[in-house]
């Protein structure tokens, strides 16, 4: 069975930028870059002519430089709902993941732009979003949780096992990964995941139901 190739189209202003990011999708494995767009009306134009797997683009971009990307995010989850985004940004800013996130985690992605520097992170990223998953920057979480230990909520009822489990959850990870990430047991992790649905109230939903109501509740909360 041949490998599956994703098809990314790039939306980056700046030309050095751009021509760095292109250059991490075309040398990534299993990555078809398809396009290049720098403004927002450009990259509607051929998103709709090319009709990508997943929209790697700036937060920030024409014509405004205010919220674009988060906006384009938003535009496709009304029209092409399989359609994966990962946003690039060089702001830790909770209310920007929380904008990209609202409506659902999945096929979505929030990256500082100096981690996609590091090898393979952008191309890891761009893979599991296309897969139906979600990837928020480490930094963002931290900023979420440090946001809302100002605040009491359900979440304060939350061991510090159990918040380390949910803030892994909130990366977009499933239980194995959370177990590797956290040196633990698979059924380690689905104890506590368990444990923090009970704490949460979602004890009578579906487990992936379950799962991306704990992540929204864990960033709204933050807000």
């Amino acid at each position: 069975m041949a490998n599956v190739v994703i098809r990314v189209l790039l939306v980056e202003d700046d030309a050095l930028l751009r021509e760095g990011l292109a250059q991490l999708v075309t040398t990534a494995d299993g990555l078809d870059l398809v396009g290049v767009a720098a403004d927002l009306p450009g990259a509607v134009a051929l998103i709709e002519r090319q009709r990508p797997d997943v929209v790697v683009t700036d937060i920030r971009m024409p014509p405004t430089q205010t919220d674009e990307g988060i906006r384009l995010a938003a535009r496709l989850r009304r029209e092409h709902p399989v359609m994966g985004v990962v946003v690039l940004s060089n702001y830790t800013e909770p209310a920007y993941a929380l904008a990209l996130l609202d409506g659902g985690v999945q096929r979505r992605g929030y990256l500082l732009k100096q981690r996609v520097a590091r090898f393979g992170e952008l191309a890891e990223a761009v893979r599991r979003v296309a897969a139906g998953g979600s990837v928020i920057d480490p930094a963002v979480v931290g900023d979420l949780v440090q946001t809302h230990r100002a605040r009491r909520s359900a979440l304060d009822e939350l061991s510090p096992r159990e918040s380390q489990v949910l803030a892994e959850m909130a990366q977009g990870k499933n239980n194995a990964a959370v177990a590797a990430a956290l040196t633990l047991t698979e059924r380690a992790v689905e104890k506590h995941a368990n444990a923090v649905f009970g704490k949460l109230g979602l004890t009578n939903e579906p487990d992936i139901n379950r799962r991306v109501r704990a992540v929204l509740l864990y960033l709204n909360e933050s807000r």
